[in-house]
């Protein structure tokens, strides 16, 4: 579940109290056109002053400006605290206090981890090639807790009536585990792809089973969200945690 007004969401997850995340929407910015209105990243040809506007908005409920990585689709992981903005990778862990760990996305799936005592946080990107190849668990191994005390929470990304992938697609995550057939349905010649579930089954493999959100779809609630699939031209969401 998520508590939401017009402008951010508030996860609704039993994270511990000095565990703070939030999620943007498409509204509360000053982007234009394609990119209305809270467009957060600076790479897909939106405006940059507005684009720094759009951040500075954020960065007066943020303790700290966000890490904002180069995301690649990849699975390098980086230590948030050491880190220098714009560096290559898709996910960013961190010990230390104030220090905001952010994933930018318009389709492809954002996760939120914590653990159960509050120690450690993160934020990595999963498109489906980055959740393939293993972005979720190289996530989970650098913040170096017992894997079942870790939560996970799933932000808005293209659900599983909208994400239509080709048969390759479905045979990677299938050869690397079975289970995951489970989360295609055939579609002519093509697959609807259900990215919640895929991400699902890495994280329990590795024992992770306190998983939460999961509940919306961009592609279809455009009133909300920008995505990709539906608009090739837009702007990005910003899912972003820290700890107090």
């Amino acid at each position: 579940m998520m508590t939401m007004n017009e402008r951010w969401i508030i996860p609704e997850w039993p994270a511990p109290s000095n565990v703070r995340s939030i999620q943007t929407t498409r509204h509360g910015g000053c982007s234009s056109g394609a990119y209305a209105s809270m467009n957060v990243a600076m790479h897909v040809n939106d405006d940059s002053q507005a684009v720094a506007q759009n951040r500075q908005y954020l960065r007066q409920i943020l303790p700290n400006e966000p890490l904002w990585l180069n995301q690649v689709h990849g699975v390098d992981v980086l230590d948030a605290t050491h880190a220098k903005p714009n560096m290559q990778a898709d996910a960013a862990y961190t010990r230390h206090k104030q220090v905001v760990c952010v994933s930018m996305t318009a389709d492809c799936l954002p996760v939120l981890f914590c653990d159960q005592s509050g120690t450690v946080v993160a934020a990595a990107h999963a498109g489906w090639r980055g959740l393939c190849a293993g972005v979720l668990e190289k996530t989970v191994s650098a913040m170096q807790v017992q894997t079942n005390s870790v939560m996970a929470w799933f932000g808005p990304a293209i659900g599983p009536a909208a994400f239509e992938v080709g048969g390759e697609v479905r045979q990677a995550f299938i050869q690397q585990q079975e289970a995951a057939e489970a989360a295609f349905k055939s579609k002519g010649d093509k697959w609807l792809a259900d990215i919640y579930h895929l991400a699902q089954l890495r994280l329990n493999r590795m024992g992770v089973y306190q998983i939460y959100g999961g509940d919306y779809c961009t592609y279809h609630d455009s009133e909300r969200f920008f995505s990709f699939r539906r608009d090739p031209v837009c702007g990005r969401m910003a899912s972003m945690i820290w700890l107090e």
